[in-house]
């Protein structure tokens, strides 16, 4: 069994907020691959369901984000699980806007969700870096990560979120690889060629070597006679 867990602060103020984005993440699994309806569990919304050969819980705490650790103690010790078993998706100033990174353990960052995860159950759970930018400055960080999504970043958003519906699978069962694959042919596809070949330069013919042409003799009989004898 696999918990995946999302970081955002509950309620529609903060729905689509950039620090909500694990929410919408696992909203985005939810809807793709069939899990029940999320219900009220472990101080947050549990949503059951299969992804390949794995069950797999999604979990979003309702303590807001810096009592995140709470809810996903109280999940994992219920289904006696380890850190391993856990992964978290959150947002990342560290990574540009659609960027993904997989990586488990590691120090916080100073990220609130993950500092108190880190207090309740330790380091070595996976995570899901989903990255959202920079605001340039960290005293803007406060109001950037709790303001919503620009109107620009809907596209980028959209493909990020589909492209981890996409992968959920191998990431339930492990292939880390494979799930960063399918994120990439959302976010990053590759690009059909509309370059034609260039055709192939014709040759001109060679210029055949001709002999140079004799000027016509115009001299009469006479002529001829006596040049002949000069």
């Amino acid at each position: 069994m696999k918990l995946f867990v999302g970081l955002g602060n509950p309620g529609g103020k903060y729905a689509q907020n950039r620090h909500n984005i694990g929410f919408m993440a696992l909203d985005r699994i939810a809807g793709d691959h069939g899990f029940a309806p999320f219900r009220a569990k472990f101080q947050g919304q549990l949503s059951e369901g299969r992804l390949g050969r794995e069950k797999v819980l999604l979990l979003k705490p309702e303590t807001f984000m810096n009592r995140s650790g709470q809810s996903v103690g109280e999940a994992m010790r219920f289904y006696k699980l380890e850190p391993a078993d856990v992964v978290v998706f959150h947002d990342e100033l560290d990574l540009a806007p659609g960027k993904a990174r997989v990586k488990t353990g590691g120090g916080h960052a100073g990220h609130n969700g993950l500092r108190s995860l880190h207090a309740h159950i330790g380091e070595a759970y996976g995570r899901v870096r989903l990255g959202i930018g920079h605001p340039g400055h960290k005293d803007r960080v406060a109001g950037y990560v709790l303001s919503d999504f620009a109107k620009a970043d809907q596209d980028w958003l959209d493909d990020l979120l589909r492209g981890i519906s996409d992968g959920a699978v191998s990431l339930a069962e492990g292939d880390t690889g494979r799930f960063m694959n399918a994120v990439a042919l959302r976010v990053a596809p590759p690009r059909s060629s509309t370059t034609q070949p260039k055709p192939r330069a014709v040759l001109d013919k060679p210029a055949t070597a001709e002999a140079p042409s004799t000027p016509e003799d115009t001299r009469n009989p006479l002529q001829k006679l006596r040049d002949r004898f000069r």
